[in-house]
């Protein structure tokens, strides 16, 4: 990672060379399921197969029930992971748990930090690739039902044989601080009541990150930004978001009215370092997981203890 911001997001960690060049050839996944050197990723819905608290389980295919679809991840560069570098991974989603229903599935959100740089990079890998299949099980041309190729990589129309590629949604997150170098909080209409994060939207068609920087913190919360900097990205695969990272400071020439758009956002707080500490067990901060914590904690100096999992 070329910067330590970078280096402590849990899900931009990787050592997986997706290795393209397989993916174009015919029966990619038939002939990699051939290789006894092979590993498969289990998911069931929007889960993996946990070997542990803090490791995914990657298994031979012969031990997985019948999938109803399977995508080629790469292969590990890993040394210090239980299977070789070099080792061939696909991930098998399965529309019946089966003789696996009674194991240990993990959910990214939750053990998405806890997991090896390995690990986490395959896990987020597969679960956005899967959800993007999901979202994308007919063709936008015909409205026929399309089929998965290229490993898993492309959908595409039998009809018309038109190709469909995944796409990723960039959004934008950002830290504010005023003149007293205090952060904005806000708390969404979706979350719990106590549960405050920073400001976040999607980049529109034809905008660029800093607009949209200075767009969206308007839009929910009627305040004036300035100077975004670019701090990092995250991969969000919830389902299909690429968090890019800014700090930005309020506008000192213009006045400042906390006005929560209402519909997002339904309150808004300014807090000083004191004030976030002292407020930690009246409030929900982000998940460790997520590149929010990462840009709070940035600010606050030192990683938050909150009793976050």
């Amino acid at each position: 990672m070329p910067n330590s911001f970078l280096a402590g997001l849990p899900l931009s960690r990787y050592e997986v060379d997706r290795d393209y060049l397989t993916r174009d050839r015919a029966d990619a996944i038939a002939e990699l399921l051939r290789d006894p050197a092979t590993r498969v990723l289990p998911m069931f819905q929007g889960t993996v197969l946990m070997s542990g608290p803090a490791s995914i389980a990657l298994v031979p295919p012969s031990a997985l029930p019948p999938a109803e679809l399977m995508v080629y991840l790469g292969r590990s560069t890993s040394l210090t992971s239980p299977e070789p570098a070099g080792t061939p991974v696909i991930v098998a989603v399965l529309s019946d748990a089966g003789h696996l229903a009674e194991s240990e599935w993990g959910n990214l959100r939750k053990v998405g930090s806890r997991l090896s740089d390995r690990d986490a990079g395959l896990f987020t890998e597969a679960l956005a690739i899967v959800n993007w299949h999901d979202s994308h099980r007919f063709s936008p041309r015909t409205g026929v039902p399309s089929v998965s190729g290229k490993a898993g990589w492309v959908r595409v129309d039998p009809t018309t044989g038109a190709e469909m590629y995944p796409r990723t949604d960039a959004a934008i997150i950002v830290g504010i601080t005023d003149a007293d170098d205090r952060l904005l909080l806000g708390s969404n209409a979706l979350w719990e009541s106590n549960r405050f994060s920073l400001l976040a939207g999607f980049v529109e068609p034809g905008e660029s990150l800093e607009a949209a920087v200075v767009r969206e913190i308007f839009e929910e919360s009627g305040l004036h930004v300035v100077d975004p900097v670019y701090l990092g990205s995250q991969p969000w695969p919830f389902p299909a978001s690429l968090m890019l990272g800014f700090t930005a400071r309020l506008d000192t020439t213009v006045e400042a009215l906390l006005a929560p758009d209402g519909n997002e956002i339904l309150e808004l707080r300014w807090f000083s370092r004191d004030e976030l500490r002292d407020a930690l067990g009246e409030i929900l901060l982000p998940g460790p997981t997520s590149i929010a914590r990462s840009i709070i904690e940035r600010w606050y100096g030192s990683p938050i203890d909150d009793g976050a999992a």
